[in-house]
């Protein structure tokens, strides 16, 4: 499955149909411009404020989009009230009031929830107003099937772009809150393959440095030899693990505000199951699912899954 890199959130005109298409017919990669200017008439729903989603929405915000947002949590909505943008008390009322959806929720059971529950997304019946649904969560491919058997069989209240039925995308984004926060994450529909991916290479490269601690070699030095060598990875030259090494990653502050371990442990847990459904083999996931799983009972749940470099590996900040 292809994937492109988003230089931003910011303009969805331009996505329109095309969009639709890159993930449902061709896969062919369109980059979208930050310079287009969106059109008024597009009203977005965004619903889920947490770290990542609340980054996204605010980069519609900023290219002048019409948003409108929804999460359970009051204080995440208030955060944006109080900047005068318009909140609503349940999916339902989101979808109600937009053209365009985009949820990015923590898990399979409040996706479903959002879109299929008492007041979600879909409660108005076979007709609605959105005519496209793009879901960044990470979820497992059944609920995403579920979903979109679900939206196909609805109608739309008003025909968009030549379209008389609403789309739903599986969209889920890599990058972290970081390329969130600066509106580069990439779309995929092969989330749970790139995430346990991730989780061994950065348990890889945290024990590659808290061993070379051990040897008596500085992560720094470690850092220079990995990242002109074959070791070079995302976890080593962009997201390094280790305090000290490198500025504005979560370990620069002590693990807070990044991709919590509770959710590499829930994608590790996504990607077995899957697995076991097709019956493929993968004892470095089943691993990594278990090293993180401790770590979230440890009390580490809410930190960035690099700590995994101090709280399993016992690595040491550079000084």
């Amino acid at each position: 499955m292809a994937i492109y890199r988003v230089r931003s959130l910011l303009p969805l005109s331009k996505c329109k149909s095309n969009f639709s298409s890159y993930f449902l017919q061709s896969f062919s990669v369109r980059r979208l411009s930050a310079s287009t200017t969106p059109p008024q008439s597009q009203q977005v729903g965004f619903i889920g404020l947490g770290s990542m989603g609340s980054r996204m929405a605010n980069n519609l915000i900023k290219a002048g989009y019409e948003v409108t947002v929804h999460d359970l949590n009051r204080s995440a909505m208030k955060l944006f009230s109080e900047r005068g943008i318009l909140t609503k008390e349940s999916p339902f009322e989101i979808a109600e009031t937009s053209d365009v959806v985009i949820t990015m929720l923590p898990s399979s059971a409040n996706v479903l929830d959002v879109y299929t529950g008492p007041n979600g997304l879909l409660r108005s019946g076979n007709v609605l107003r959105p005519w496209l649904f793009v879901d960044s969560s990470t979820i497992d491919p059944q609920t995403s099937r579920r979903l979109s058997v679900a939206v196909s069989n609805c109608s739309l209240k008003e025909k968009k772009h030549n379209r008389e039925t609403p789309v739903i995308l599986d969209a889920p984004v890599s990058g972290g809150v970081l390329a969130a926060e600066s509106g580069t994450l990439t779309f995929m529909a092969a989330k749970i393959c790139n995430n346990l991916a991730l989780a061994v290479s950065m348990l890889a490269v945290s024990e590659g440095f808290a061993l070379g601690q051990s040897l008596g070699i500085s992560a720094t030095t470690l850092t220079k030899i990995f990242n002109s060598s074959s070791a070079r990875c995302w976890s080593s030259d962009t997201y390094n693990p280790v305090p000290g090494v490198m500025e504005g990653v979560p370990s620069s502050r002590n693990y807070d505000d990044g991709f919590a371990s509770k959710l590499m442990a829930k994608d590790l847990n996504l990607a077995t199951t899957s697995a076991q459904e097709v019956g493929f083999k993968c004892p470095l996931t089943l691993q990594a699912e278990q090293i993180f799983m401790e770590l979230c009972n440890q009390g580490h749940g809410t930190k960035d899954f690099s700590c995994v470099f101090r709280h399993f590996y016992s690595g040491k900040d550079e000084t």
